[in-house]
């Protein structure tokens, strides 16, 4: 019936429990046994009891309540009010058994007990657990080490940890290092066989800076090497004994700590010896220069130090900004990483100066192409590095080489420049060729750029018509008119030889003109231009007067004399002389003129063509005809009586000035006077009319005659003979 009730009221079973034993605990130890319970009605504050008993059955001690302060037994009452035992609250249904120092006579089983709050007994009430209480046996000798090392040595810990096996206990060993009043330990062996590191100490550890060497007996060796400053310290090794509980959870149960000894570490700095040399002196300007530096006689390196190097420059005095600073060039760590100076970072980027340890102890400086800025002295600085107890490559030592210096006879690169006039421009419109020529001393291999220049008098501005750069790269000036670029031509001729040609030059272009060439050298193929030196050629000038083209006129008739029905050609002629224009560049207007009268005042004007070939007639004769060529204008005509009489012609030239690139009108051209006269014969005139009036008369008569037969015939003809009647009288009257 109480089962049935407990289970119809949803309520479980009260559980107590406490740690699985047994628990082993060293003598003179702290020991904590916890016991909380679960699954409990009443109020959620729960009392509890512990009482311990010697075997699982015996009879029970009580040590200690919560809720009664007389609960406990006379040989645990004075320990309870010292607080040697006591009972710690953590939760409301749990609570803590301390022993402040364990006794061999603790050893047995304790109980926890909860009084009953249920309203149903049911579950357990009580657990107890084994407590095992062993000596300390428990013993950590260390063995003093060197109070002074040098640095860079290695330095062994020696530890001697041992306990009498009673129990299946375990063992672990600490190294560490005091400072001051900061302890960091070092290194951890156990109490599974596993190595534990400090954060500062893993890296090395790693490196094998730091090794762990087991020995029998309870020895454990702990060996650091290549001691440095930063070691040195208090050494400690502490010694703990460890017990696995059932749950897998470890629990120190003894520990003992001793200091080793105070470790000096005495710093001892590299010694070597530096010498820089030239193996490859320049003696001129352009040349190679390679410096070597070489670390002879090394003393007191650490066992895995390394080398690094700086180099620097002074200038010579003339030749720097500030012959007095010396100019860093660029540095190797000890872990070869390049670090370039300011100054000679784009250099060493193409590859114009390169820094290299060409072997462990030698260190090397190369230029390609030494310039006079090159000049001065140079010292190398060599640095001993060495690992520290992070790890890390730390500079140790550093030095200076003597000042070697490098310096030749400075030949300045100079370059001379000639120009020639190739083609003369003696009139607008013709051609201008300039040639310049280049030759220069210590420069070697160059190349050049070029730039055409001109001014109209020696004090004027400096114009830039058109640029070559050393790559024949060719662009135009400023200056240059975009509508005349295709005029202007400039070109490499030769290794050291230019050409510029100007086509149709006009009245602008007159001044002087003259070449400025720059040589330009490269450190080495694939790399930028570097600027050797610069000049000016001398000046070829261009002046030419612009007079024009010169132009004559003449005029010439066929026949001076016609009859009325004929054809009068006169042709009007020009010449022009001088500078000459593209027959695209000529145009003529002209105008023809007729007197009547010879000598007579009055002209009068036949026809017309305008510059643009639109002719232009007088209505007077339809049948003339005016037509024009390069040179010459035409006029024929249909002559009548009243054509006769004096002719000429005008003519106005228009052409294009090569000069000025605009078209210009000449002066007006008038040609001398032609005469021509009309015939006018009476026989001439008479003969074909009265040959054409007989001839028609003589045709119309004979016509007529033949009509006048041929119509008698057919007619008037009476074909059928009839006898003469003898009535006379009817004849007649028949007639």
């Amino acid at each position: 019936k109480v089962l049935q009730f407990w289970d119809l009221c949803g309520c479980s079973a009260r559980v107590v429990t406490v740690p699985p034993g047994p628990l082993i605990r060293v003598e003179g130890q702290p020991v904590s046994i916890r016991c909380d319970v679960k699954e409990y009605t009443g109020p959620s504050e729960q009392d509890f009891e512990w009482n311990m008993l010697k075997d699982a059955k015996g009879q029970k001690t009580k040590i200690i309540s919560s809720f009664d302060s007389r609960y406990s037994d006379q040989m645990y009452s004075k320990r309870v009010a010292s607080g040697d035992i006591s009972m710690v609250r953590l939760q409301d249904n749990e609570v803590e058994l301390k022993i402040a120092e364990v006794k061999l006579t603790d050893a047995g089983f304790y109980e926890c007990q909860t009084p009953s709050t249920d309203y149903v007994i049911s579950g357990n009430y009580m657990a107890q657990v084994q407590l095992t209480v062993i000596p300390n046996t428990l013993k950590v000798s260390p063995k003093t080490p060197l109070p002074v090392i040098s640095e860079g040595s290695d330095l062994t810990l020696s530890c001697n940890v041992t306990r009498e096996l009673i129990h299946p206990t375990y063992l672990s060993v600490t190294w560490s290092v005091k400072k001051g009043t900061t302890s960091e330990e070092i290194l951890t062996f156990g109490p599974q066989g596993d190595v534990v590191t400090g954060s500062r100490f893993a890296r090395r550890y790693a490196d094998g800076g730091i090794r762990l060497v087991p020995g029998r007996n309870g020895v454990f060796e702990l060996v650091i090497s290549r001691m440095t400053t930063s070691d040195e310290g208090n050494y400690e090794c502490n010694g703990t004994e460890w017990t696995h509980e059932s749950g897998g959870n470890w629990i120190k149960i003894a520990e003992s700590t001793k200091e080793m000894g105070t470790v000096a570490v005495t710093p001892t700095e590299p010694n070597f010896t530096l010498t820089l040399v030239a193996d490859v002196n320049p003696q001129t300007t352009a040349e190679p220069t390679e410096l070597a530096c070489r670390v002879t006689n090394i003393a007191n390196l650490p066992l895995g130090g390394r080398l690094g190097v700086s180099w620097e420059h002074t200038s010579l005095p003339g030749l720097g900004d500030d012959p007095q600073t010396s100019h860093p060039i660029g540095s190797l760590d000890a872990n070869g990483n390049l670090l370039p100076g300011s100054i000679y970072m784009e250099r060493m980027k193409s590859g114009a100066l390169t820094l290299s340890r060409v072997q462990p102890n030698t260190f090397k400086l190369r230029i390609l192409r030494t310039q006079e800025i090159d000049m001065g002295q140079y010292v190398c600085s060599v640095s001993a590095w060495s690992v520290n107890s992070q790890g890390d490559m730390v500079k140790t030592s550093e030095n200076r080489s003597s000042p070697l210096t490098v310096r030749w006879d400075a030949k300045r690169p100079i370059v001379n420049v000639v120009a020639k006039r190739i083609r003369e421009a003696s009139v607008g419109g013709s051609t201008f060729e300039l040639g310049c020529s280049v030759t220069t001393q210590n420069i070697g291999d160059a190349g050049y750029s070029v730039l055409i220049q001109s001014q109209d008098s020696l004090d004027s501005t400096v114009r830039t018509i058109m640029t070559l750069s050393p790559d024949n790269v060719v662009q135009h000036g400023g200056a240059t008119d975009p509508n005349r670029r295709d005029n202007l031509v400039l070109t490499k001729s030769g290794a050291a030889e230019f050409r510029f040609r100007l086509a149709g030059v006009q009245l602008s272009d007159r001044g002087y003109y003259w070449c400025d060439v720059t040589a330009w050298t490269k450190q080495q193929p694939g790399q930028a231009w570097t600027k050797a030196s610069s000049s000016e050629s001398n000046k070829i000038r261009i002046n030419f007067l612009e007079n024009g083209p010169s132009f004559s006129i003449a005029i010439k008739s066929d026949d001076s004399s016609v009859y009325p029905w004929e054809t009068a050609k006169m042709e009007c002629s020009l010449s022009v002389s001088g500078s000459s224009p593209k027959t695209d560049d000529l145009a003529y207007e002209v105008k023809w003129f007729f007197t009547r009268l010879r000598g007579g005042p009055a002209a009068v004007q036949v026809a017309s063509v305008d510059r643009f070939g639109v002719v232009r007639k007088i209505n007077r004769n339809s049948s003339s005809d005016t037509r024009t060529n390069t040179m010459t204008v035409i006029t024929t005509s249909s002559v009548v009586s009243s054509d006769s009489g004096e002719y000429f012609c005008s003519v106005t030239p228009w052409y294009l000035s090569a000069s000025t690139g605009a078209w210009t009108e000449a002066q007006e051209l008038t040609s001398s006077k032609v005469f021509l006269a009309v015939k006018f014969a009476v026989w001439d005139s008479l003969k074909l009319p009265l040959l054409y009036g007989a001839s028609a008369s003589l045709g119309v008569g004979l016509f007529s005659l033949v009509l006048g037969l041929v119509c008698a015939q057919c007619c008037c003809r009476n074909t059928a003979h009839l006898p003469r009647s003898r009535n006379k009288l009817m004849d007649l009257e028949m007639d």
